[in-house]
């Protein structure tokens, strides 16, 4: 919850290619250090999970600033769709291998090789990435003016950003119902992602009697496909606006399957019968909320580009809050009421009820927040 914020006014200050970098080397030290710190106290423990939490925050600010720099608005959501499959297919990738590597060596298995995987990326992200058009020394002239010319947010020159404010408007940033469209769908889909991340392997070890090797496929099936079906979302979502459809349609639609889909598939899990039953359901929710990534994920972009990092930041605070709230709240939820089916239930109202909010409030168009509403 902290360092989004402070990662986005950083991201759109410095660059992406700075903070990116340092985030995935802290995250992947405190990767590295958990087992270390479990055997040494729970404050040691703590801490480095802190650590990991504030160095995260700075992922997703970063990949929306750097889209925003790089890529017109017709190729945006595919791209965000193959940024985003990274995403999914690490989650896919980790419920696969935690039991295995577990297994062969024990509980620091998984954050031992984790971790060191993610210095080797940091090492290759530094060599091979820019964070502007106008600072890659990899790319052609014609594809550097091709790109200055699409793309609505130029990159700021070193006189512009001594004389660019650090702090951004935040008071006019959230004076506008596009920012709080964001923000809702942003939380919503935290809400839904680590809700389903977190307990649906319990979920299936508790109401089908799998264990919890077989609960993690059941659970990373729907993870591949979501990494699947967020690249073909994106290339269906270009193509509308490509075809004359105009962005704001184009963004209420693709959100709206990212959210009442999932939210009638979670409907239809609490009746499922059989583990692979169930998995279909799953599969079916999770792969449609990949919409979502063309929906307010490349809305960020789009209402304020030159503040794309912050605004992300922003949102994605509430989206963490909203998140440990539904992951924590789950657990009380079915300690007190003794069944996962109402939680899903009040899961899929949710997801109803903030695509009703998308729908009423937010824009494809760019918003003056020089002004105050």
């Amino acid at each position: 919850m902290i360092s989004p914020i402070a990662g986005g006014t950083l991201v759109d200050y410095y660059g992406g290619k700075v903070v990116m970098a340092w985030g995935v080397a802290l995250w992947s030290l405190a990767t590295f250090l958990t087992p270390w710190a479990a055997e040494t106290s729970v404050l040691a423990l703590l801490a480095v999970r802190m650590l990991l939490g504030i160095a995260e925050g700075v992922a997703l600010p970063c990949m929306n600033n750097m889209i925003a720099r790089w890529f017109p608005q017709t190729e945006r959501a595919r791209v965000v769709g193959l940024a985003m499959a990274g995403f999914q297919l690490g989650s896919a990738i980790g419920l696969t291998l935690s039991p295995i590597l577990m297994s062969q060596g024990g509980m620091s298995g998984p954050f031992v090789i984790f971790g060191l995987c993610g210095f080797l990326w940091v090492l290759v992200w530094v060599s091979a990435t820019s964070s502007t058009p106008e600072q890659s020394s990899q790319i052609s002239a014609y594809e550097l003016r091709y790109i200055q010319n699409k793309v609505a947010v130029p990159s700021l020159s070193k006189n512009e950003k001594n004389t660019r404010e650090v702090i951004p408007p935040f008071r006019r940033l959230l004076s506008k119902l596009p920012t709080w469209s964001l923000i809702v769908a942003n939380s919503m889909h935290s809400w839904g992602f680590f809700v389903i991340l977190s307990w649906m392997p319990i979920y299936f070890k508790t109401i089908y009697h799998v264990d919890l090797r077989e609960a993690a496929w059941f659970s990373a099936v729907p993870w591949s496909v979501m990494a699947v079906v967020g690249y073909f979302a994106g290339f269906w979502s270009d193509m509308m606006i490509q075809r004359g459809i105009s962005v704001t349609l184009t963004r209420k639609i693709m959100q709206s399957i990212g959210f009442i889909g999932p939210g009638i598939a979670l409907i239809g899990l609490t009746t499922a019968k059989s583990p692979l039953l169930a998995s279909a359901w799953l599969t079916v929710a999770v792969g449609l909320k990949a919409f979502s990534h063309c929906g307010f994920l490349v809305n960020l972009q789009e209402i304020a580009p030159q503040y794309s990092g912050v605004l992300h930041g922003i949102s994605n605070t509430a989206g963490s809050f909203a998140a440990m709230v539904g992951t924590v709240g789950a657990g009380f939820f079915v300690e007190l009421v003794g069944s996962f089916k109402g939680f899903l239930l009040l899961t899929a109202f949710l997801y109803i009820s903030a695509a009703l909010f998308w729908n009423l409030f937010s824009t494809g168009e760019r918003v003056n927040f020089d002004e105050t509403a």
